[in-house]
């Protein structure tokens, strides 16, 4: 999903490159790319943001061409396999929706972001039913990676959905108001031997990233039952594939970073009388925890200077009265609850997957294991630090180039275990981490 307004927030200590983590640089034995009992011959991905390259708060030309479905296919090719064609903005337009740029750190050592508002390919906003949607410019022609950012499981078999999501509807023949195709039917519309499936994150992710307060959990019951009726008709064909787990929220930089230590510091730095801070949450205001997740986009300069909030003109955050609002933090309960359905997800996505013979590539697992110091990969240290963890880009959910990189090459070798191809690894330090332009 999109994520708006990052704001700088005691990020200095994000900067320092961690040491000490474990080295999976191999040389590997040069095989010739082989399929194995797989078909590449149209290959086709399926998902949300993170499938169509998604990064730094937009979807933009640079990042769809680092896409781990682009990286795959290319690899896919060396053994057989047909073109990929992806819906990419024209140089022209290369910035599209627009997104920030790295310009470096500011006087007090937090990152100067940098909105791109220009070369974009957008066409124009129109509202339906009440809902702003913002148009870009139509892309016609085959499409092989079918990506979406924003699009939740549970959309896949609305019809209207294409009037709703802008993304999907530049995919679309209609414009906005006249469109009636599912994303389902429209995945599907044309015959593919081999496919990815990275659906199910925003079903999770658009709840945590609002802290709790702006979307709904997909109910566990309809998440397995769209899950299967989705590899039915991935399968129905004879396609072979690999689908991926949903990630653990509380990996990403956009619920790690900014601490509840970190805040609590830097305000009793400014005024030694504060003890605690304070939050609201369903059962009423509480102290603040380590457990609780304090969400990357928090205006920490609320808690300084002139008092804001709804309880000013008591401090806002230091006092129960005008506590720290839900939408800035994804509490310990929420985090718990996310962590249950992501954990029921994950069930069904991996039985599913298992009754139907397909790949699995386990996003929870794997991307759980770069917490703290992580790895060396390629010679390159990986975790999950803001900026520095080289994995996700500047909005702290989606990856860099390097991290789309990782996923293909864990991806591919699912494949290869579970269909016997030989498909060859990319070099890590190929793909950038910070976008400076």
């Amino acid at each position: 999903m999109k994520i708006k307004n990052i704001t700088q927030c005691f990020f200095a200590v994000v900067l320092a490159l961690a040491v000490g983590c474990k080295n999976e640089s191999k040389t590997d034995v040069v095989v010739a790319p082989q399929q194995g009992t797989a078909n590449f011959t149209r290959f086709i991905s399926v998902g949300n943001s993170l499938t169509a390259g998604f990064a730094d708060n937009g979807l933009y030309l640079a990042g769809q061409l680092s896409s781990f479905p682009s990286i795959i296919a290319a690899q896919m090719k060396l053994a057989g396999g047909g073109e990929f064609t992806q819906p990419l903005f024209s140089v022209a337009q290369k910035n599209g929706s627009g997104y920030v740029r790295y310009g470096g750190l500011t006087a007090t050592g937090t990152p100067n972001l940098i909105p791109v508002t220009t070369e974009l390919g957008i066409r124009g906003q129109t509202t339906i039913a009440g809902i702003p949607v913002t148009l870009y410019t139509k892309f016609t022609g085959d499409v092989n990676n079918y990506g979406v950012p924003g699009i939740k499981l549970r959309d896949v078999k609305f019809a209207p959905y294409g009037n709703f999501n802008g993304y999907f509807e530049r995919l679309l023949p209609g414009n906005a108001g006249t469109n009636n195709t599912t994303y389902l039917d429209f995945v599907t519309a044309k015959d593919f031997t081999f496919f990815s499936n990275w659906l199910g994150n925003n079903d999770v992710l658009s709840f945590a990233t609002s802290g709790g307060t702006g979307d709904a959990l997909t109910p566990k019951a309809d998440f397995n039952s769209l899950y299967s009726e989705v590899l039915d008709k991935l399968t129905a064909k004879g396609a072979k594939g690999i689908v991926a787990t949903i990630p653990d929220v509380a990996a990403a930089p956009y619920f790690n970073t900014v601490t509840v230590a970190a805040v609590l510091a830097a305000v009793k730095a400014q005024n030694s009388l504060v003890q605690a801070l304070y939050i609201s949450t369903t059962a009423g205001p509480r102290i603040a925890t380590a457990e609780d997740l304090i969400i990357l986009p928090f205006p920490a300069s609320s808690l300084m200077g002139r008092p804001t909030g709804p309880g000013a003109p008591i401090p806002y955050g230091v006092h129960p009265n005008n506590p720290i609002e839900s939408r800035f933090v994804l509490d310990k309960d929420e985090v718990a609850l996310v962590r249950d359905f992501t954990s029921s997800f994950n069930t069904s996505i991996k039985t599913l997957a298992n009754a139907k013979g397909l790949a699995i590539f386990d996003a929870f697992e794997y991307l759980n294991s770069l917490k703290g110091t992580g790895r060396v990969v390629d010679g390159v240290t990986l975790n999950t630090s803001y900026i520095s963890g080289k994995v996700f880009s500047l909005d702290g959910v989606h990856l860099t180039p390097m991290g789309y990189a990782v996923v293909a090459n864990e991806m591919m070798t699912q494949i290869n275990l579970k269909y016997g191809s030989t498909l060859p690894r990319v070099n890590l330090g190929n793909y950038t981490f910070l976008r400076f332009n």
